[in-house]
């Protein structure tokens, strides 16, 4: 019963125990309870929520970039259009960068691609904006695509391009400028031409349109080197830049990299000057070569030339080139156009030749060959010396003056407009205005002929004196001088006037271009050669004086004058068509020999068998002569190295001749001014065989100073016309007085008796013939006065002495040395030595045969 109890007191314990842990367990749940809604649920939510939140904003910043990328096509586009290529490829590139965060989302995984898309068109447009750079060069486009193009990490395809563009600016550029001409000189809409090829299109080409175009060519070819120039100036300005900061040794890497960019750029912008050049070069061949310019008129041509020109001295200044190609080409067609031009004008200058009166044309007496148009050029202060590259050195590089507007081959052109006038009314044959403007190219005075017309003008002052000149001061003058009313009027016609105009166009041809040089001034050296062959022929040609042994054509005018018969003159028929060709083509090179004008006459004894016509054509031709040695340290300056001896023989065997023309010229007058055969009939009726010593001299001596005395009469006739030179008037008498003194010995030659007192009367006669005639003429000593003084004074000779004599004395004839052998000789040598003295005389006469 106890256990009961116990074990009852123990279940009861065990109750008690349990509803007290019962109580314990409320309670301790409703504690927690407490604590759960208090403390711990809310707190948890709190940072659930927070951490929800977080999630939520990176989802959202998220999404914001993915609308922002998405959305970025529509920013580049606009990037694009304000031609932002760096901001474009920056915001690409940062696109791409921000896409590859976000590639788990499958919407990137497409924009990344059109990301990459977008990037290669804008390196299209970037290419685009590249070729812009080749014909139009500005500072602020260029920086940005090549800064564009450093983003990409391609400035070497850059600089690949960029040659490719050039290349392909300059096709394009001249292929625009030529159709455009063509097209408008077709005049219909035909558009048949833009499919041609260049070379075919520059066939096309009128010749109204040529120059015009051929100027437009230039100044387009001009705007695209320009623009490769600016190219690399803009390089040399930025790598000097950007070279600096790298000095500090940071980013070796890229600092590395960087100047290997640069050294790449420089060594490909400079390769790619002489490529460039090259196709300038190609490009304007193909024009100039298109057409034939042998028939453009003179100033057409010249203004040509002088554009290509100003193009090879672009290119010497572009790259150094010597246009080797544009200087061939141009030389072809200036050969052709030259021959042809020089054939024409050879044609007219027969004509005016033939046509000519040989009358003075009023010129001042300060009359210079630089106061014509044709000359101006040497005005100036280009010198053909000089080549290109240093002509422009004072004012600098072209590309240096024209880097900020302007173009150089707009000068050419307005310079041609300001001189077409000028240059075609004194355009040589065809104008009539020539004999004007010689006299009125620098001053306005228009009563310059009338100046010249006045009986005396004072050369310092031009003014006409108050009192007339002395007879005192006439008389102090050399009467030899035949010029006392004419000053120092140049002597010269209008054809020797139109052909030194003539040599004036040819030498701005030869200025402008060198390469024709030889070609031009062997043609130069052709009008000269003509127009000496003309006044000889004229003048100078006459059988009569090969007998007189005179030698009044030297050896080496003898040699002038043949050689230019051979090489210029046209003497044969024309020839049948069944002829060689070679035959044809070289006679298309000679002229006709000229003509005498029938309006000149040469057979009057009052002109003294056309004196006046004589001067004015010899001294016109020493005139020219002058003006040629004047231009020699210029023509020399000229002439090829190689051709130089041309140049110099032209001057030593021809030019300087000119002055020997005036011997056989004058002689024709002298010969037939004075009466010399009445002279020998009035000595063969002289008595030489006297036996007494005579005190009066012959009447054939007065009969003969009266004729001189008429002669100078006559010349004081013809100087009122033309002033008639010292030079011409000692010609004049020397030659009369040489004549005259042959003649004589010619009459003492024809004696068959004479005497001692007889060869006396000789020496007195002779004697009194030199005293008057001194008092007629200044020229001293007297010609060939020992000629007839030595003949004379023969006569006293010994046998011996004879013989010696004859062999020393030459210059006498056979006739002449025998007559004072078997008539002078004849009383004191005996027949034998007669025989011996003849057979020494044909001896000596031997070699003359």
């Amino acid at each position: 019963m106890v256990t009961n109890l116990k074990e009852l007191d123990r279940v009861t314990s065990l109750q008690a125990n349990l509803q007290l842990a019962a109580v314990i367990c409320t309670n301790a749940r409703r504690q927690l309870n407490i604590a759960k809604e208090g403390f711990t649920q809310a707190s948890l939510g709190l940072l659930a929520n927070q951490r929800k939140r977080q999630l939520l904003i990176g989802l959202l910043k998220s999404l914001r970039t993915i609308k922002t990328l998405q959305r970025t096509d529509v920013r580049l586009s606009e990037m694009l259009e304000e031609e932002d290529y760096p901001g474009a490829i920056q915001l690409c590139l940062e696109c791409q960068k921000a896409a590859s965060t976000f590639k788990h989302y499958s919407c990137i995984s497409e924009l990344n691609s059109k990301l990459q898309d977008t990037l290669e068109q804008i390196e299209e447009q970037l290419d685009v904006a590249l070729s812009k750079t080749c014909k139009h060069f500005e500072v602020g486009h260029y920086t940005k695509v090549q800064l564009a193009y450093r983003l990409l990490g391609k400035t070497q395809t850059a600089m690949d391009q960029l040659h490719m563009h050039f290349t392909q600016a300059i096709h394009n550029t001249v292929f625009q400028v030529v159709l455009g001409y063509v097209e408008l000189c077709a005049g219909n809409s035909d558009t048949k031409f833009q499919k041609l090829q260049y070379k075919d299109l520059c066939t096309h080409i009128t010749p109204d349109s040529y120059i015009p175009c051929l100027s437009d060519l230039c100044k387009a070819l001009w705007e695209v080197m320009l623009s490769y120039y600016r190219t690399m100036s803009w390089h040399e300005e930025h790598d000097n830049e950007e070279s600096a900061p790298a000095s500090d040794g940071r980013n070796v890497i890229s600092s590395d990299d960087g100047n290997f960019n640069r050294s790449y750029v420089k060594k490909k912008l400079e390769h790619g000057l002489s490529r460039i050049w090259q196709d300038v070069q190609l490009k304007a061949k193909t024009y100039l070569l298109g057409t034939d310019l042998s028939n453009f008129k003179y100033d057409d041509f010249i203004f040509v030339l002088d554009i290509i020109s100003r193009l090879m001295q672009v290119g010497e200044e572009f790259c150094g080139s010597k246009s080797e190609v544009l200087q061939e080409s141009i030389r072809k067609q200036s050969v052709n156009y030259f021959k042809s031009y020089h054939r024409i004008r050879l044609e007219e200058l027969r004509m005016f030749l033939e046509n000519e009166t040989w009358e003075l044309c009023p010129v001042k007496s300060n009359f210079s060959i630089l106061q014509l148009h044709e000359f101006k050029f040497m005005r100036q202060s280009r010198s053909p010396s000089v080549s290109p590259s240093k002509q422009y050195t004072t004012a600098g590089s072209l590309f240096d003056q024209y880097q900020n507007g302007g173009n150089p081959f707009e000068h050419q052109t307005d310079g041609k407009d300001d001189e077409t006038e000028d240059v075609l009314a004194a355009n040589g044959y065809e104008s009539d205005e020539l004999e004007k403007s010689a006299y009125q190219d620098y001053d306005s005075d228009s009563d310059v002929p009338e100046e010249l017309k006045r009986d005396y003008v004072d050369e310092q002052t031009g003014d006409v004196p108050v009192k007339s000149v002395s007879k005192e001061t006439l008389k102090s003058r050399k009467k030899s001088d035949y010029c006392l009313n004419k000053g120092n009027t140049l002597i010269l016609t209008n054809t020797t006037l139109n052909v030194i105009r003539l040599v004036g166009k040819y030498m701005q041809m030869m200025n402008i271009l060198k390469p024709i040089a030889f070609d031009v001034i062997h043609c130069m050296s052709q009008l000269f050669d003509y127009y000496l062959y003309a006044v000889y022929t004229f003048f100078g040609r006459e059988d009569m004086y090969e007998s007189t042994g005179l030698g009044l054509i030297s050896g080496r005018l003898r040699t002038t004058l043949n050689r230019i018969q051979e090489s210029l003159i046209d003497l044969e028929a024309p020839p049948e068509t069944t002829g060689p060709l070679t035959a044809t083509e070289e006679r298309k090179e000679k002229v006709p020999s000229p003509h005498l004008s029938h309006l000149v006459v040469l057979n009057s004894t009052e002109t003294l068998y056309g004196l006046a016509e004589r001067v004015v054509a010899t001294e016109s031709l020493v005139f020219l002569a002058d003006q040629f040695e004047c231009l020699q340290p210029h023509l020399d300056a000229m002439m090829p190295s190689a051709k130089k001896p041309f140049l110099q023989q032209f001057y030593s065997q021809t030019v300087s001749t000119a002055s020997e023309l005036r011997k056989p010229i004058y002689w024709i007058v002298a010969a037939k001014a004075i009466d010399y055969e009445q002279m020998l009939h009035l000595m063969a009726n002289v008595k030489w065989d006297i036996k007494e010593i005579m005190s009066q001299h012959n009447m054939y001596i007065d009969a003969l100073l009266k004729e001189f005395e008429q002669f100078n009469k006559k010349l004081s006739e013809v100087s009122k016309q033309v002033r008639i030179p010292l030079q011409v008037s000692n010609v004049l008498w020397e030659h009369c007085i040489r004549l005259a003194n042959r003649t004589i010995v010619e009459g003492y030659a024809n004696v068959k008796k004479c005497s001692n007192e007889g060869r006396a009367l000789m020496q007195l006669d002779f004697q009194q013939f030199l005293m008057k005639l001194e008092k007629l003429t200044d020229i001293r000593p007297i010609p060939d006065k020992e000629f007839v003084e030595t003949y004379i004074k023969a006569y006293y000779l010994t046998e011996n002495d004879m013989e010696r004599w004859i062999k020393e004395h030459r210059e006498y004839s056979t006739k002449q040395l025998t007559n004072l052998v078997t008539v002078c000789l004849g009383s004191h040598v005996n027949k034998k030595a007669r025989q011996k003295l003849i057979a020494a005389i044909d001896e000596s006469d031997r070699p003359k045969r």
